[in-house]
């Protein structure tokens, strides 16, 4: 059975789901790099609409759709558009702040990001600032390698996730199996989890250990090889 697995911001698919590689052997792994990352051409806008589509036919005739960060909103909408050919969704962290605006910890990190991007501009201080604000366990070199570099561009050319409308009373409504996963390292993901495990009817797992870096968290292959088997 294919599993298709969508990477989120500040690297490409290699680096992403290095960890999930021992899966291999019973299930077909695709995961692409999304339109900006490396190695393909860096791109002005990244748009999350547009990566669904373009990433929902790797669904094929049916597949397992597992995403992180903002990966995990892309396949919340892939989810919605293609719900006949998912046969399990697998989300973790997904940048779906949209969903629990008002929350204090979610309105304070969402202003903290938006002050990083409007005044970082300069790559290796963004993708420290932006790692730090998300708790991701990734640690950056004092200057980043070109590929690095051009994923964190494109993180930064990235649209906001708060403009993604996610259809979640139809999601809640398909009949195949949903597991959220967070990270039990910030409560701003902890609520938009919640909110999620709530309205989709999800199973619900946390992994501490990496941060936001959940697919690096201990136990991540083996929940998932558990989950999709």
């Amino acid at each position: 059975m294919r599993v298709v697995l969508i990477h989120g911001s500040g690297g490409n698919a290699e680096s992403a789901w290095e960890s999930v590689q021992a899966l291999a052997d019973r299930f077909e792994l695709v995961a692409p790099n999304r339109g900006g990352y490396p190695p393909g051409p860096l791109l002005e806008r990244i748009d999350f609409e547009q990566q669904a589509e373009e990433l929902a036919p790797l669904l094929g005739g049916g597949a397992h759709l597992v995403g992180h960060s903002y990966g995990g909103l892309i396949a919340l909408l892939i989810a919605a558009r293609r719900p006949e050919a998912v046969r399990s969704l697998v989300v973790s962290e997904p940048l779906a702040f949209a969903l629990a605006r008002g929350n204090p910890d979610v309105e304070r990190l969402l202003g903290q990001l938006d002050q990083v991007r409007q005044t970082v501009q300069e790559p290796r201080e963004f993708a420290a600032r932006f790692l730090e604000l998300v708790g991701s366990s990734a640690a950056l070199p004092d200057t980043l390698p070109p590929e690095a570099e051009q994923s964190v561009r494109a993180t930064m050319a990235e649209r906001s996730p708060l403009e993604a409308e996610l259809p979640l009373d139809e999601l809640g409504a398909t009949p195949f199996p949903k597991l959220v996963i967070s990270g039990a390292h910030h409560p701003a993901f902890d609520a938009v989890c919640d909110v999620l495990e709530q309205r989709l009817g999800a199973e619900r797992a946390v992994l501490p250990g990496a941060g936001h870096s959940i697919p690096r968290a201990p136990g991540y292959a083996e929940l998932l090889r558990a989950f999709l088997g």
